[in-house]
């Protein structure tokens, strides 16, 4: 019988990240509180910028828009907000969205697999992801169970089970 196999990967949907997007400047626009603070949040190329008058608006623009992508199902390790920044009178929030598994976390996951995973695993770095291999179908549960218990700083999906 041949080998099961799944990939191990780190994926964002870009639509349903726009349609985060959407909701909060639609959230933004519609809410009391962020009326005339010239408070937004659009695409700058591939980051996301927040804009508001004060420092604590852009904080509760990004609030919004981190339970926004929880609601479509994206994990907040997908996302990478820096500080807010003054720039002339308006505080600034520059984030982006984090995708592949760098070649150090891949090692580190790979390495969580021989170490504690059942004895006849294969894990293999491809590019950006992460091929996990065995000849038993129930091992390959377990290994994913085992990283489902971890906490990486990262998000991870399972992917090509077969």
């Amino acid at each position: 019988m041949a080998d099961s196999s799944f990939d191990i990967v780190s994926k964002v949907e870009r639509q349903e990240v726009d349609n985060a997007l959407n909701q909060t400047a639609k959230e933004i626009s519609q809410r009391y509180d962020f009326k005339g603070t010239g408070a937004s949040i659009s695409w700058s190329g591939e980051k996301i910028l927040m804009e508001a008058n004060g420092e604590d608006r852009v904080k509760a623009i990004l609030d919004v828009f981190q339970s926004k992508l929880i609601k479509r199902g994206i994990s907040l390790k997908s996302l990478d907000a820096g500080e807010p920044q003054l720039s002339g009178k308006e505080y600034k929030i520059f984030a982006s969205i984090e995708e592949g598994i760098s070649q150090d976390n891949a090692k580190k996951v790979a390495k969580i697999i021989r170490d504690e995973g059942p004895k006849g695993i294969k894990a293999q770095v491809q590019g950006e992801e992460l091929r996990v291999s065995s000849k038993s179908r129930d091992d390959l549960q377990t290994v994913i169970a085992l990283l489902k218990g971890k906490d990486f700083d990262f998000a991870l999906q399972f992917v090509n089970y077969r």
